[in-house]
C-alpha cells in the first residue's frame, strides 16, 4: 500500500478473477475494444425506467441474495445488479450504467448499513465501465457481463477459505485469541484452525445486536473452548490473550478498518498492551472511502429504526434473556429478577460500525486480488 498503514498479507492473483483484475486494473484500453459511453444523440427520447425495470424489484432481488447465510452484502449487492442487467432493456452503455446507478441508489435508499452494499455496487459499476470486450452486439455484452458477475459471486464465497489458509501460519498451538462481534471469514479461519491446532478463544457479545453470541455457538459446537467477555471487560481479558482477530465491513483508502462497532476501542487496547491485532477482509469490501471522523465519516445514529433494525433488535432482546438467565443461574442466583435490555429506541441511537485507524492494525489478511484495488485506489502501481 502507498503510505503508512497495515501490511496486507495474500497470495498472488488467482486466474479466475482475470477478467476482473482487467476491468479494474488496466485503465486504459483501445478505441477499438472499448463501447463509448456517450449518451446517444437524443437523450431526451430515453426513458428513466422501461417496463422490465419497473416489474423488476432490486431490493427484493438483494434480499433474496442474503438469505443465503454464506453470501455478505457486497456480494449480494454484485448479484442483485447482474439481475438488473437481465432484466434490462437498455440498448447502449450510457443507458445500461444509468440503470445501474439507478439501482444502486435505491438499494442504499432502503438498506440501513450502507458501507458494504456501497463496496460492492462500486466495484461492480466500476467494472462494468472498464470491461473489455469482444462482442458482437450490445446484447451478446450484456449476456457476458451477467456471466461474469455471477461467476464472480461463486468464486467470492471462496475467498474466506483462501485467508483462513494464509492466516494458519500466524496461529499458534494453543493460542488464545480474541475476537468482536459476529464474521464469516473469522469464524471460516477459527474452524480451519481448529482442525491443525488447540485453541481456545474469548468473543464479545457485541451488544447492541449481541452477535457475539452468535459467534459462541457456532465455535463451541464445533468443540472450540470459547468464552463471551462483556464488551466493557476487554482491558480485562487482553492480557490472557495473544493476539485480537477480527473481521471487517471494509478497508478503505487510509488503511484503516471499519467494521462492528466496539473494534476500535479494542484495537487502542490492543495497541496498549502490545497484542497484535490482526483483521480479515475479503477482496470485495476494499472501499474508496477515506474517513476523516467517527461523526463525520458514518453520520450520527438515527432516531427511527428501520424495519430490518428492529427485528436485528428483538432477536437481539431475545438473545439476551437468554444469556442472562444462564449467567444468574451459574452464579447461583434468582432468575426472577427483572431483564434490563435496551429499547428499540434506545439501539436506535447508538451506530452500527466504528473506524479503527490504520496506526492500531497489525496486519490485514486478504486473498490475491486486493493489491490491485489498493493500488487503483491510492493511485500508485502496487
Amino acid at each position: 500500500m502507498c503510505g503508512p498503514g497495515p501490511t496486507i498479507c495474500q497470495p498472488g492473483p488467482q486466474r479466475c478473477l482475470a477478467h476482473w483484475l482487467t476491468g479494474l486494473t488496466n485503465m486504459t484500453y483501445s478505441h477499438s475494444t472499448v463501447i463509448p459511453h456517450e449518451p446517444p444523440e437524443n437523450v431526451n427520447d430515453i426513458t428513466d425506467h422501461d417496463t422490465s425495470q419497473q416489474r423488476f424489484d432490486v431490493y427484493e432481488a438483494y434480499q433474496s441474495a442474503l438469505s443465503d447465510e454464506q453470501i455478505s452484502p457486497p456480494v449480494a449487492a454484485i448479484l442483485s445488479l447482474t439481475e438488473l442487467i437481465t432484466c434490462s432493456d437498455a440498448g447502449t452503455m450510457f443507458e445500461l450504467v444509468r440503470a445501474l446507478n439507478d439501482g444502486a441508489e435505491t438499494l442504499k435508499k432502503r438498506v440501513p448499513n450502507l458501507i458494504g452494499l456501497t463496496a460492492g455496487c462500486e466495484l461492480f459499476i466500476g467494472f462494468v465501465t472498464l470491461f473489455p470486450h469482444e462482442s458482437a452486439n450490445f446484447s451478446e455484452l450484456k449476456r457476458e457481463i451477467v456471466r461474469h458477475g455471477k461467476s464472480y459471486a461463486s468464486h467470492a464465497i471462496n475467498f474466506r477459505s483462501k485467508i483462513a489458509e494464509l492466516t494458519l501460519g500466524f496461529i499458534k498451538d494453543d493460542s488464545v485469541i480474541l475476537t468482536h462481534s459476529y464474521s464469516r471469514v473469522v469464524i471460516r479461519a477459527l474452524l480451519h484452525a481448529h482442525t491443525r491446532k488447540r485453541i481456545s478463544v474469548y468473543v464479545t457479545e457485541a451488544r447492541p445486536r449481541g452477535l457475539g453470541l452468535k459467534t459462541y455457538e457456532i465455535l463451541t459446537t464445533a468443540g472450540i473452548p470459547c468464552t463471551v467477555v462483556l464488551d466493557s471487560a476487554v482491558a480485562y481479558v487482553m492480557d490472557k490473550v495473544d493476539f485480537v482477530l477480527v473481521g471487517s465491513e471494509a478497508v478503505v483508502e487510509s488503511g484503516g478498518l471499519i467494521n462492528a462497532v466496539g473494534s476500535s476501542q479494542i484495537a487502542i487496547i490492543a495497541k496498549a498492551q502490545n497484542k497484535p491485532f490482526y483483521a480479515l477482509a475479503e477482496s470485495y469490501k476494499f472501499h474508496r472511502l477515506f474517513p476523516l471522523s467517527q461523526i463525520l465519516s458514518f453520520g450520527r445514529p438515527t432516531n427511527r429504526p428501520s424495519t430490518e433494525q428492529v427485528h436485528a433488535s428483538l432477536e437481539s432482546r431475545n438473545n439476551a434473556t437468554v444469556s442472562d438467565e444462564h449467567t444468574s443461574t451459574s452464579a447461583g442466583l434468582s432468575t426472577a429478577s427483572p431483564q434490563r435490555t435496551m429499547t428499540l429506541e434506545q439501539m436506535s441511537r447508538n451506530p452500527d460500525v466504528d473506524y479503527t485507524r490504520p496506526d492500531l492494525i497489525s496486519l490485514v489478511f486478504s486473498d490475491g486480488v486486493s493489491q490491485y484495488l489498493v493500488g487503483m485506489f491510492a493511485g500508485c502501481s502496487s
